[in-house]
């Protein structure tokens, strides 16, 4: 999920039909709100941010230390003026990257992609379950070397089961990390169909289920 912080609802609303477009689950929020936010959020919701998006603001309104200590998602700065002196000040501020409006959606999102890979640069790309190599820099999933393409939502479901190897996620996990903490119009339910459509790919190419699920405890993948 991606927040958006903007003063103008205008500006929040339209960057979640852009991101909604490419299947990109986001929430937008105003200054004073995400600040009472962010403060008080759960850490396993928090965990499905994959990057903060910061428009127009009222200068303090936003404690850049507060997000770090919280997140490691980019911070990226959305700048709607050619300032030189705007943009040193926004990374001594704290962002990861400053981009000038108007930029287009897939942009942002190699943006934030590139911020992340640097980041991940000491850390493992991919993880391997069995004959399954599931790769968290947005690449489809390979199974005995060859790859196999997945819809977005469903690799990410993969990535993210992964990326928990010791412990088992619930469906509502699943659903704030694919769709976001505050999608109102699809139901938690759409996660079993997910799922279910994950199941008949990965037996096809592995000849079992590798997603161990139990009733009341969610979620985790097996090798076996």
């Amino acid at each position: 999920m991606i927040v958006v912080i903007d003063e103008r609802e205008l500006v929040t609303e339209g960057y979640h039909s852009l991101f909604n477009r490419e299947g990109v689950a986001s929430a937008g929020f105003a200054p004073e709100e995400f600040g009472e936010w962010v403060e008080t959020v759960a850490d396993d919701e928090l965990k499905a941010v994959s990057a903060f998006l910061l428009g127009q603001c009222a200068e303090g309104d936003i404690r850049a230390q507060r997000i770090r200590e919280r997140s490691a998602a980019p911070l990226i700065a959305l700048s709607e003026r050619n300032s030189l002196d705007d943009t040193l000040r926004m990374f001594e501020w704290g962002v990861d990257d400053v981009v000038r409006k108007p930029v287009h959606i897939r942009e942002i999102l190699a943006r934030i992609t590139a911020i992340r890979r640097r980041a991940q640069q000491d850390a493992a790309t991919f993880t391997e379950i069995g004959a399954m190599r599931i790769y968290f820099d947005g690449r489809d999933p390979e199974i005995e070397g060859q790859p196999l393409p997945l819809p977005r939502r469903e690799r990410r479901i993969l990535e993210y089961l992964a990326s928990n190897p010791t412990r088992r996620v619930t469906k509502t996990q699943i659903f704030n990390a694919i769709y976001g903490i505050f999608d109102e119009d699809v139901e938690e339910n759409v996660v079993e169909s997910h799922i279910s459509k994950l199941r008949k790919k990965l037996r096809e190419k592995l000849g079992f289920d590798p997603i161990d699920s139990k009733r009341y405890l969610g979620y985790r993948l097996a090798d076996t």
